[in-house]
């Protein structure tokens, strides 16, 4: 299911010839080439993407060469954000082997029209159209690895790289693409709907896991909340942001304007995923353990009260097997979470986390869910099937044409639905 293309050139002599001479090798007609392997993906790259080069099958250094508009920017392949759409040949050659690929450019998507978009961590972020059979039709390249997506209101989409310091932010209409810096190690993000700012769990920080806000007019202000940040919830009313920081077992509360720490409490061992009900009374979290792991530890969901007093647990589930993410529905009450190991979506009250529904079987490996309401449909990003799988919320059964391929290990799903707050 993996989109990610490889492809290989064949040892014919005047070709790698040809493309040696471009990347200023020497020439040696006598000696037989390594069949080398270009990755990038097969749907077509927006404007403003930026793509990591892997050549499989020759050994660094190699030379680069484009034929096209695309440029090399600080190691990576730059496609320009004002550019028409075209194709750019990319050539990766030394004196062993070449490896050369066409990259496809297409339009930006038009800001009124809805799509899915899929944080891919092999490709960036890929858009899907919202109806079966869910084709992809572009691809943004952030030049690492995304391990979420959001949209807001407005049409701004954002996807940290989890491996650098970089942060992707894209604007619908009109379009562009920003990177912004010093945002490192880049977990999972969202937007304030209140304040318009970006919100990014970082990893880690000097050995710290931490919170990042990212403001239109300024630069990036961080807080440290624990160790190894990840799993994030906000409270747009009472502009407080959760942070779920998995090695120290405990939850930070941030106030949203100021980026102080309110208060850090003790959660469940392995904090990994938050979710907020829409009143913002009770916070779940996901304890990311499984009995048969190495931690020997049962994993769960537990949600806190906040809203008498300290936050404080008033419910636990049963053990599950190996929970990994979870979102929360506040029409029917419920809370989704998806299990790395059964490959099912575990259905629990919202109330009381007990099953109301026998759990949803799904791809490989689902991480982190989505919940939209607008469609009352739930999404589920399956990592080793390489696919989302898309279930109905009222009838939880499976939607016409999922699940659907997507790029290679897919962990975040976001929704663009234009016109509604």
């Amino acid at each position: 299911m993996n989109r990610i293309r490889r492809i290989s050139i064949p040892r014919v002599v005047s070709a790698a010839t040809l493309v040696l001479c471009i990347a200023g090798a020497p020439t040696a007609t006598h000696r037989a080439l390594a069949t080398a392997t270009l990755l990038t993906s097969s749907t077509p790259y927006l404007p403003g993407s930026r793509i990591g080069i892997h050549a499989d099958g020759i050994n660094a250094p190699y030379q680069i060469r484009i034929l096209g508009d695309a440029s090399v920017v600080n190691g990576d392949i730059a496609i320009p954000v004002g550019g028409p759409p075209e194709s750019s040949t990319i050539f990766a050659a030394n004196p062993y082997g070449l490896a050369s690929r066409r990259l496809r450019v297409t339009a930006p998507p038009p800001a009124r029209v809805p799509f899915i978009a899929v944080a891919s961590y092999d490709e960036g972020v890929v858009f899907h159209r919202p109806t079966a059979p869910f084709a992809s039709f572009a691809v943004l390249g952030i030049g690492g690895a995304p391990s979420d997506v959001a949209i807001d209101a407005d049409g701004r989409l954002a996807a940290a790289d989890t491996d650098s310091d970089a942060l992707t932010v894209a604007t619908l209409q009109p379009w562009n693409v920003q990177r912004v810096r010093d945002v490192p190690f880049g977990d999972e993000v969202a937007f304030d709907r209140r304040s318009h700012a970006l919100f990014v769990t970082n990893r880690d920080v000097g050995g710290k896991g931490a919170l990042t806000r990212i403001d239109a007019s300024s630069s990036p202000t961080r807080v440290i909340t624990g160790d190894t940040a990840e799993g994030l919830a906000i409270d747009n009313a009472r502009q407080l942001v959760y942070v779920a920081n998995v090695n120290s077992g405990t939850i930070t509360v941030v106030d949203a304007a100021t980026m102080r720490v309110r208060t850090t409490f003790h959660g469940v061992a392995r904090n990994f995923s938050l979710a907020l009900s829409d009143d913002g009374n009770r916070l779940y979290a996901v304890s990311n353990q499984s009995r048969t792991s190495v931690l020997g530890a049962s994993g769960g969901v537990v949600a806190y009260a906040l809203n008498d007093g300290p936050p404080h647990l008033v419910a636990r589930s049963a053990p599950l097997a190996f929970p990994v993410g979870i979102a929360y529905d506040h029409r029917d009450r419920r809370v989704f979470v998806t299990d790395e190991r059964d490959d099912v979506v575990d259905v629990l009250d919202a109330r009381t986390l007990r099953p109301v529904h026998a759990p949803l079987k799904t791809c490989s490996t689902p991480w982190l869910p989505t919940y939209d309401a607008v469609t009352a449909r739930l999404y589920v990003p399956c990592s080793r099937s390489g696919a989302v799988d898309v279930f109905d919320g009222r009838t939880l059964a499976r939607a016409a044409g999922a699940p659907f391929a997507t790029g290679g290990y897919p962990l975040a799903v976001a929704l663009w639905h234009p016109g509604t707050p």
